[in-house]
């Protein structure tokens, strides 16, 4: 069944306070999605983020990010006060988020609103408690004894309780009950709030694309509190980090810096943690993109220590193997296969075996210098077209720097029929649109006419990401009705 949806981060909405939440805005956007006729909002990461703002590196595969709370919500609970949040230095530029004094604010207000909760004697909170035993404990305690430390990371910890001795474990549990029941409670609300918003969703007949990295950071409680699960040495330090070798477009290749994934232990466990990540992607979300999809084919290990991914090498992932075990204990799920980039004939073939559809970015498809798999021309239809991704720039933005070699050849390509000025990502919409992809995701921006300011993301970069948010109102009745009714001409209603 055709279909299509808009990429929007949670971040970008326009709530109050500073950053998106699971605010009134987010059901609005729920509504706009519907009136447009599109069927998916595809989002970014949930998790917690840290260094860098980036929703790629997080403190935990299966936390929630605390910012997205609803702060409008604990004020109806009775938790905090309105007084109290617009006391909070938030930052006041509706259009980027200043997560500096996001992270400076966010925490205090959500401690005033866990301490006046009463949360303990909440029946349901330790119902939540128990069925999320087998991550939540570890990420709370993770949490809490990092900032006991400042702020640093496990791998700077005391050496007792960074190899997790029992006695430490249990002294530094005793001794900052109240900070782990705290992240506990965000995580209960965090919990609440994006079910309800998901299950709005639902009921609107939208679905919920949701996102995940191949791999965790080393600053997270995963690598804490499961070592083994990773290529670490006696000393749980890292043997190898990921990253990406030298190319066209960095000379020194990009240096991730994740643990890599032991995966004899996990074939050996059936892969058991895997199975348990991808299980609980599917009580978030309804469809889950799995970011860096050739990493399971082979993956790019860097000595740990090194300052570019030029010494790294090439080495054998678990292949089909994962995604058998997958499909034995969880049946037919709904996957993207992010796999964008050079790609070699095995990576194709594990693709093909998996029946997950790749993906496909306009963006990427006018290079006048060789055919590609990116103009649509070349797809099959089960593949998801973008006409571009949190890591490209917006169509306007992009258009206005490429060559004109490039620009000559999308003009040839579509007959001639490209626009003028800022109407040219309609152009580009369309084709996205009319082609025989399954589903056509795009984002907001580029219904927006936004240029290179409206970027979510430059990859290998420090600042300035993550940042873009949406203004209330930006989407009108006119754009809502011109996407309905693009969405229509083309069979994806």
């Amino acid at each position: 069944m055709r279909a299509s949806g808009i990429l929007l981060p949670v971040s970008s909405l326009p709530s109050k306070y500073g950053i998106g939440t699971f605010s009134k805005q987010a059901y609005q956007f729920v509504d706009i999605l519907e009136a447009a006729g599109q069927k998916y909002w595809q989002i970014l990461p949930l998790g917690p983020t840290g260094y860098g703002d980036s929703p790629y590196q997080s403190f935990s595969t299966f936390a929630g990010n605390p910012y997205y709370i609803d702060l409008e919500d604990l004020i109806q609970k009775g938790y905090i006060t309105k007084q109290e949040c617009d006391a909070c230095d938030f930052g006041d530029n509706d259009r980027y988020i200043d997560y500096e004094k996001i992270y400076l604010a966010r925490f205090d207000i959500l401690k005033k609103a866990y301490q006046a909760s009463d949360i303990a004697k909440n029946v349901d909170f330790n119902h939540f408690i128990k069925n999320n035993d087998f991550w939540l404990n570890d990420y709370s305690h993770y949490m809490a004894i990092k900032n006991h430390f400042k702020g640093i990371s496990w791998i700077q910890w005391d050496e007792d309780i960074r190899h997790r001795k029992s006695e430490a474990v249990k002294v530094y549990s005793e001794e900052l009950h109240e900070e782990v029941e705290f992240y506990q409670f965000l995580q209960y609300i965090f919990n609440n709030q994006w079910k309800q918003l998901k299950k709005y969703a639902n009921k609107k007949d939208v679905k919920i694309i949701g996102d995940i990295p191949i791999y965790v950071a080393l600053d997270s409680a995963d690598c804490w509190a499961n070592t083994k699960l990773f290529q670490f040495d006696k000393k749980n330090m890292p043997s190898g980090v990921a990253g990406c070798p030298p190319d066209a477009f960095s000379k020194t290749g990009q240096l991730w810096g994740n643990p890599l994934y032991d995966w004899k232990y996990h074939e050996n466990t059936n892969f058991e943690w895997w199975i348990q990540r991808i299980e609980y992607c599917f009580k978030l979300y309804d469809v889950v993109r799995v970011d860096h999809f050739r990493g399971f084919d082979e993956y790019y290990t860097i000595p740990y220590g090194e300052t570019t991914a030029i010494n790294g090498i090439w080495k054998k992932g678990p292949g089909y193997k994962l995604f058998e075990a997958l499909n034995q204990k969880l049946g037919d799920v709904d996957i993207i296969a992010e796999d964008l980039g050079f790609l070699t004939d095995r990576v194709r073939q594990l693709l093909k075996q998996t029946g997950y559809p790749g993906m496909k970015v306009l963006q990427f498809a006018f290079d006048s210098r060789e055919d590609n798999d990116y103009l649509p021309h070349n797809y099959d239809k089960n593949c998801i077209v973008y006409t571009g991704t949190h890591d490209n720039n917006t169509i306007l933005g992009w258009y206005e720097v490429i060559s004109k070699e490039d620009k000559k050849f999308s003009i040839n390509y579509m007959n001639n029929a490209l626009s003028k000025s800022n109407e040219v990502q309609w152009d580009f919409i369309r084709l996205a649109m009319q082609s025989v992809a399954k589903t056509c995701i795009v984002p907001i921006q580029d219904y927006l006419s936004l240029g290179s300011e409206a970027r979510i993301n430059t990859p290998s970069t420090l600042g300035g990401n993550w940042k873009w948010r949406l203004k209330e109102d930006e989407i009108t009745d006119s754009i809502i009705k011109k996407i309905y009714e693009m969405t229509k001409i083309y069979g994806r209603l």
